[in-house]
């Protein structure tokens, strides 16, 4: 039967709030670590820059999971595969909170960032359990809990740490981890869509990035779009601990929540997509990314240019990236965890390269060059846009012509 057939029932709201829930709850764990990076440099009588290595180690685990575990949501019940992954990454955020060392916390850090790819298997599940006329509107109400499960994670972590010390946050998080495992009970039972063995699985994923050119051109625009958000949040808390506004650790946390309007993005991209708007989209969205940098080159000194610069960056990332998914899980209803794997991977990497330029531009060039690199990427997707959007005109016009021929 259809997904579009009007007979079969809408996803049910609860489960798909179950499923934005888990997701904002599990993607918290690779943030935690981030505002605690000084008290825990303190613990251990360790340098910030030897602490810091316990985030990479964590964004290292994230990206180890994209690439070696999300695919496997195509070849078990995902169910059971969500709570292995849940009960392995309590364990991990446990071992954290009592660590005795930092580079035990580093190495914990590792398998907590690879079990906290959990919302990359939802997505896809989702995506297989909506019909089609609702897809992205159920895909964007579940990265909207993901994106609050990020943007909220800092503030949370600063505020239990201030209460109750560094460790209390994670242990409070193994807590919320065997939460989310009562949470997964109440999902559907999911049926494997593919009885290939594990590496045939992997090497599958290579083949679908070959074989599908809209996959690679959705993975063009969300790398793009990505990259410079990793170029703007790596050196922004640069810029606001610096002398120009000398904020506290606690403040630059709060000053992530403006990018609430990432979330409200993913709503609305999803509702769109529903009706067919997925590509003509994608260029508003990268072209607001663009100019979004202008704003934020403004708040160098302007924290309200800066502030509005911030939600029109999350804006603009998270309306494109809605959108390239709507396009990307219909290519294959039977590997929609490889061609998430395909596309997260890249879109993870494009991130990580962002932030590595950006560290390399702000302390050679200033926050005038880190705006001018954030606003390169984009505006490279927004030619992209334009030159795919002409191509879809001019297969329209050879085809309008050929059945003008035919009559």
């Amino acid at each position: 039967m259809s997904r579009t057939d009007t007979s079969t029932p809408r996803m049910d709201r609860r489960l798909v709030a179950v499923m934005a829930l888990a997701s904002g709850l599990v993607v918290a764990n690779s943030y935690y670590a981030q505002p605690l990076v000084g008290a825990i440099a303190d613990t251990f009588d360790a340098s910030t820059a030897e602490v810091g290595l316990v985030v990479t180690a964590g964004q290292i685990g994230y990206a180890l999971g994209l690439a070696f575990l999300v695919p496997v949501g195509d070849m078990v019940e995902r169910r059971t595969l969500l709570r292995w992954m849940l009960l392995a990454t309590a364990a991990g955020l446990l071992i954290m909170a009592w660590s005795p060392d930092w580079r035990i916390l580093a190495a914990c850090a590792v398998l907590v960032g690879t079990g906290s790819v959990v919302g990359q298997v939802l997505v896809p599940f989702a995506a297989s359990l909506a019909r089609d006329d609702e897809r992205g509107r159920v895909i964007g109400n579940v990265m909207t809990g993901l994106l609050l499960g990020v943007l909220l994670s800092r503030v949370v972590a600063g505020l239990i740490a201030e209460v109750a010390g560094w460790r209390a946050v994670f242990v409070c998080a193994a807590a919320l981890m065997l939460l989310t495992v009562l949470l997964i009970r109440t999902l559907p039972e999911s049926v494997p869509t593919t009885d290939a063995g594990y590496r045939a699985v992997l090497a599958s994923v290579i083949r679908l990035v070959s074989a599908e050119a809209v996959l690679r051109q959705r993975i063009a625009y969300g790398a793009l779009t990505y990259a410079s958000f990793g170029v703007f949040w790596t050196s922004v808390g640069f810029l606001l601990a610096g002398p120009g506004y000398g904020w506290s650790d606690a403040r630059i946390g709060m000053f992530t929540l403006f990018g609430v309007a990432g979330a409200l993005a993913a709503r609305v991209a999803g509702a769109l997509a529903d009706r067919g708007y997925a590509r003509r989209q994608t260029g508003f969205f990268v072209a607001v990314t663009a100019v979004s940098f202008l704003l934020l080159a403004v708040g160098e000194r302007h924290v309200v240019a800066l502030a509005i610069g911030v939600a029109l960056l999350d804006l603009g990332i998270q309306g494109t990236h809605i959108s390239n998914q709507s396009l990307i899980y219909p290519l294959r209803s039977d590997a929609r965890s490889r061609l998430n794997t395909a596309y997260m991977t890249c879109y993870f990497l494009a991130g990580s390269l962002g932030s590595v330029l950006s560290t390399l531009v702000y302390f050679g060039g200033g926050w005038k060059a880190v705006c001018m690199l954030g606003a390169v990427f984009p505006a490279c997707g927004v030619c992209l846009w334009i030159r795919e959007m002409r191509g879809v005109r001019r297969a329209r016009e050879c085809l309008r012509v050929e059945r003008c021929g035919n009559v």
